[in-house]
């Protein structure tokens, strides 16, 4: 058993899963489809569910605005209007060096997207299928547990406003000649792309792909601040690893087994964390190199006994300036020769070169994730995780996961939770870390455990190459609860737009987590916020058809107006009925009855051998109530006065929800408190426009929706998850060098809540049942995972009750 062993891909590939050719096809058919409609129709793609030049708000931001997400694009136009010459690759591959930073902070999804790019043709695996002409492109991308294909128009933001919107004077400076001023601002074409754009003038894959992850995620502002292993799992399906540089043992060894590997098996980005607070973050530099932020490695070259490094900085500017940096001193005639191998050529592009060791020692974290070509299959399983409320030990029993491997293998395991990126507004305040240790059955030693990671990390990863035999996962959970953020959120009836989206993103979420256990959307806590899926309801239109033409022609069906409609149990797991019959309505004109209305007529008809008297007398209709006078129980003119309100001592400040630890790119400021007892107004910024003082950060807000008359009806509270619940998933990847389809994935069994005690339970409970703990089936162990979802549900009330206490 190899603790170390080290891993060798065939090639850069992506994450091959049963479902990766299906949604490739279906990607493929929908672009095609969507060209062919609109070549019929004459008219160019706009996607209605992504639509930046119609519904822009709802595509920038979430519910809320917080500092550093402010955007103010000039317009909106598609690539034919803002290049001459389209072209998604200028030269016909993926250029790395020619990523450029727009204006938001997404350094650490542009760096992994550099990163990526460096793999030969691994991007091209990502752009399925395009049209330039109409304006549809199609992608993939992996979220949480399979891939999804994402398709977008070419409509994009840009910073140079129309023409209109220009002031008399700046109108001027163009002669107000609009002509003049359309030649003149098509000469930077790519450069007047509000966000990330590419270096080659024509070039449209950067922008293109960069709005597609931003639909996936359901808007730009989701993109802002964030970790480049997720960004380079979402791209390529592999697992990511943090390395602290303090931490490596032998530095040759990390080259040799490590670097040298760089865009065939791995890749690999880097950033500086950032120090303590005695100097304002965007100040500090070291040598050109920004704290807090992200930087592609493109590749590791040993040229003439020097190891060097070749970064790139996604901003397309600000390099290194310590040695070997461009015009350094270093650059004698001898290394200039040697550039063409090194592949860097100076010039202010944002990439440059750093010996080995100066590179060890001014990054602090490296991010390394594995590729996987289709020699590696993946198996998993998530469970929905009740966790004890805090105050509780630090301890593993949570949960613990047991699969069993036929045949010795090099192995990967990661312990993953929910990505809840999609529904941060919504997701649970509790910030987790996670971590493992790994037992074979039978055994008293563990056989590897995680190493320490960046808190708050969505996964950690062990590599080992393991036995057949049976092993067991214990998972320790800890967990931050993110004190700024509350936990029940005020909205306005303008904002439950988005409400929905963010709410079906949610749903999405749990949907491929309940796929993995195999159960039913019912169980499904947010299914109803799941949309209707089109091709099921084609699907049902097409078996009523079918089954109506279906009759023999003889039987007249004339009379019988009755159809019935049955989903199978692929669309749903229960039966519609709908009867249609015709009705004919005869309007008569009722006569008035000369007995009171409180009684009913005792028209009692008695049936044959009985008499009338046997018959139950009617009850006589209810009276209504008459309102009779209140006496003044006031006597002598004397009225008490009304008591002052109570108070309770209780008060609430307004937070902005602060950022979460841990996360490459520029920060906005801290947390700002705001004052009791006013609330902030619902407008396009969150800042704070009540009545009472304003802050440093008050600003005059877009103008808001008219308010409605009713007013405090508008009003929708909605809860955040619960934050003693938290999502869990353990892969498993195996590489035993055959076909991962002819064997199948392993099974994975999870358990939730078992301690040491269980066992003297289980055996002082064995002579009665007639089992022990240890003789359960797997049967059972399954039924525990799917029990999660109701039995979460109950324990997030509990937890909910206790933690308001």
């Amino acid at each position: 058993m190899n603790r170390s062993h080290s891993y060798v891909a065939k090639k850069p590939s992506l994450l091959h899963t049963p479902e990766l050719q299906t949604v490739i096809a279906r990607c493929k058919k929908r672009v095609e489809q969507i060209a062919k409609d609109c070549r019929a129709g004459n008219r160019k793609f706009r996607d209605l569910e992504f639509d930046l030049e119609n519904d822009q708000h709802r595509c920038l931001y979430g519910l809320f605005i917080k500092p550093g997400e402010t955007f103010s694009p000039s317009d909106v136009l598609r690539t034919t209007k803002i290049f001459k010459n389209v072209e998604f690759f200028a030269n016909g591959t993926p250029d790395s060096t020619q990523i450029v930073q727009g204006g938001i902070g997404d350094c650490w999804f542009l760096s992994a997207l550099s990163s990526v790019a460096t793999a030969p043709g691994l991007l091209e695996q990502l752009c399925i299928a395009r049209d330039e002409t109409v304006g549809v492109y199609g992608f993939i991308f992996f979220r949480d547990n399979r891939w999804v294909d994402v398709i977008i128009d070419d409509l994009l933001c840009t910073r140079r406003p129309k023409f209109e919107d220009l002031t008399p004077f700046e109108q001027s400076l163009y002669h107000d000649d609009k002509d003049y001023y359309l030649k003149s601002a098509s000469v930077n074409e790519g450069k007047t792309l509000y966000f990330a754009r590419s270096g080659a003038r024509t070039e449209t894959w950067v922008p293109l792909i960069e709005k597609a992850y931003a639909k996936l995620h359901g808007h730009y502002a989701y993109l802002h601040l964030g970790k480049t292993c997720e960004a380079m799992e979402d791209l390529t399906g592999g697992v990511s690893k943090n390395i602290f540089t303090n931490d490596i043992l032998d530095p040759d060894r990390f080259w040799t087994d490590e670097l040298l590997r760089a865009n065939k098996d791995r890749l690999f980005t880097c950033q500086i964390s950032p120090p303590n607070n005695r100097a304002p973050q965007s100040e500090i530099k070291v040598q050109g190199l920004v704290t807090a932020h992200a930087y592609a490695v493109l590749r590791a070259v040993e040229c003439k006994g020097r190891r060097f490094v070749v970064l790139r900085n996604p901003w397309g500017k600000i390099e290194w300036t310590g040695r070997w940096s461009d015009g350094s001193k270093e650059w004698t005639k001898e290394w200039i020769n040697v550039l063409d191998e090194l592949g860097h050529s100076f010039g202010e592009d944002g990439q440059f070169i750093m010996e080995y060791g100066d590179w060890l020692e001014c990054f602090t974290d490296i991010d390394r994730t594995i590729l996987f070509d289709s020699s590696w299959r993946m198996s998993s399983q998530w469970l929905c995780v009740p966790c004890r409320p805090l105050p509780t030990a630090f301890s593993y029993g949570d949960v613990s996961f047991t699969f069993t491997l036929p045949s010795a293998a090099s192995t990967v395991i990661s312990l993953a939770q929910l990505n809840t990126r999609y529904f941060r507004d919504l997701a649970s305040r509790s910030l987790w870390t996670l971590d493992f240790v790994l037992v074979k059955a039978g055994e008293d030693n563990p056989i590897v455990e995680t190493q320490h990671t960046k808190f708050q990390a969505r996964d950690v990863s062990v590599e080992v190459r393991l036995e057949a035999g049976t092993y067991i996962v214990y998972a320790r959970l800890d967990r931050l609860i993110d004190a700024s953020a509350p936990v029940e959120i005020n909205l306005e009836d303008w904002q439950l737009l988005k409400l929905s989206r963010i709410m079906t993103k949610r749903a999405e979420a749990h949907q491929s987590l309940f796929a993995t256990l195999k159960m039913s959307h019912e169980s499904n806590l947010f299914a109803h916020t799941l949309p209707v899926s089109l091709d099921d309801l084609i699907q049902r239109d097409k078996r009523r058809y079918q089954k109506k033409h279906a009759q023999p022609e003889n039987e007249d069906n004339s009379d019988n107006d009755t159809e019935y409609f049955t989903n199978d149990e692929s669309t749903s797991d229960f039966e519609t009925i709908i009867k249609t019959t015709k009705t004919v309505v005869k309007k008569l004109r009722k006569k008035r009855s000369s007995r009171p209305k409180g009684l009913i007529q005792d028209a009692r008809v008695p049936p044959p051998n009985k008499t009338r008297a046997e018959i139950p007398l009617p009850i006589a209709a209810p009276q209504p109530r008459q309102k009779q006078k209140q006496k003044d129980k006031y006597k002598r003119g004397y009225k008490p006065l009304p008591s002052p309100p109570r108070y309770t001592g209780y008060t609430r400040d307004t937070r902005v929800a602060g950022d979460r630890p841990s996360v490459v790119g520029p920060r906005p400021p801290g947390p700002i408190v705001y004052p009791a007892p006013w609330s902030p107004q619902p407008n396009f910024f969150n800042y704070y426009t009540g009545p009472g003082p304003q802050n440093q950060w008050s600003r005059p807000a877009s103008p808001a929706p008219p308010e409605t008359p009713n007013d405090k009806l508008t009003n929708v509270k909605v809860l955040r998850d619960d934050e003693h619940v938290v999502h869990v998933g353990l892969r498993v990847y195996v590489n035993t060098g055959t076909d991962p389809v002819s064997e199948g994935p392993i099974e994975i069994v999870g358990r939730i809540g078992e301690s040491s005690s269980d066992d003297e339970n289980e055996d002082n409970a064995s002579s009665t049942r007639g089992r022990s703990a240890r003789g359960r089936s797997r049967s059972t162990s399954r039924s525990v995972t799917r029990s999660t979802s109701r039995e979460s549900s109950v324990n997030r009330s509990r937890h909910r009750r206790s933690f308001r206490r």
